[in-house]
């Protein structure tokens, strides 16, 4: 079992790991390393509201062990839509805790947010990302060639039972 919550200072040294592991940077879209004061100011100035922030990055936690991190943004309440990205640390991946992370921000976005839709980016290679979002009933919906200097990816959508 897991739970989410809010980032906090304490989490200052999981986010400066994760955040800086060039490997996974192709899969995020980051183009270059964070600092620890990057890092801190982003930390203190969220306020853990979506609306506010127009993005919500919370900790995964299981058995009191930090273990990743999932991330809503590209919020466009507008248009009843928002983009998700799941990080998983390295020693806990194959656990289960993407999959019940995703769940629980699939449950906050339509009952707590009222949106209608999900969507997620993968990239070919990433083949843990799209078991993940097809076993959690996203849609494959459109093939992105060319979309990132690694190539080609496919865009995944979910919407909320209507």
């Amino acid at each position: 079992m897991i739970t989410l919550r809010k980032i906090d200072p304490s989490d200052l040294p999981y986010l400066y790991q994760w955040d800086n592991d060039a490997s996974s940077w192709a899969d995020s879209d980051t183009a270059n390393p964070l600092s620890k004061q990057d890092l801190k100011d982003y930390i203190e100035s969220t306020t853990g509201d979506i609306y506010k922030d127009g993005q919500l990055r919370l900790v995964i936690m299981a058995d009191e062990m930090t273990v990743g991190s999932v991330e809503l943004f590209h919020l466009d309440a507008r248009n009843s839509k928002v983009e998700v990205g799941v990080y998983i640390a390295p020693d806990f991946r194959g656990k289960g805790y993407a999959t019940e992370a995703l769940k629980k921000v699939e449950d906050y976005v339509y009952g707590f947010l009222h949106l209608k839709l999900i969507y997620a980016f993968t990239r070919f290679r990433n083949v843990a990302s799209a078991r993940l979002f097809s076993k959690r009933a996203f849609e494959p919906s459109s093939v992105l060639r060319h979309w990132t200097a690694e190539g080609d990816g496919l865009l995944w959508l979910k919407y909320k039972n209507l």
